[in-house]
């Protein structure tokens, strides 16, 4: 164990109790206080065993909360980043609704259609950076407040 007093899985705990993370989050921090990749593994192993650490969990989660913001793409992305394989990130991803939250991604940005090309291309790069897929955009684009009834 690591001189600095507490344990690592007592560090993880710490951290755990705060959100959920991915395995490799956990690892990023706790590296530092580890004395060997072993040591680190087993706590970690031994977390899951308990279930305080679950990377299916935590990309449910993260899904959960940045889903009404951002699209799929950028959700998938950020969940990769984080270690998280495939089959969970797709998992965790089939219930989110691209449509539904990039026209209320628009809503409350534009509200309306775009006047001409240079506002329309402006709209499509708000959407893209927030990781809707093409399609989708050119749909909210292409239908504007009418297609889901929004007023101004």
């Amino acid at each position: 164990m690591a001189a600095t007093g507490k344990s690592l899985k007592a560090r993880a705990v710490e951290l755990l109790a705060r959100r959920e993370y991915s395995r490799r989050e956990l690892v990023r921090r706790l590296a530092p206080f580890a004395d060997s990749e072993d040591e680190l593994n087993a706590a970690l192993d031994e977390l899951a065993a308990a279930n305080w650490q679950s990377d299916d969990r935590f990309a449910r989660q993260f899904a959960n909360s940045k889903g009404g913001k951002f699209g799929s793409r950028r959700l998938q992305q950020e969940m990769r980043q984080r270690g998280v394989d495939d089959d969970t990130i797709r998992e965790a991803l089939s219930g989110q609704d691209d449509l539904a939250s990039a026209r209320e991604q628009w809503r409350k940005k534009f509200g309306r259609p775009p006047a001409d090309a240079a506002e329309k291309a402006r709209q499509y790069r708000f959407l893209a950076q927030r990781g809707f897929p093409g399609d989708v955009i050119r749909q909210v684009l292409a239908g504007g407040a009418d297609d889901d009834g929004y007023e101004d």
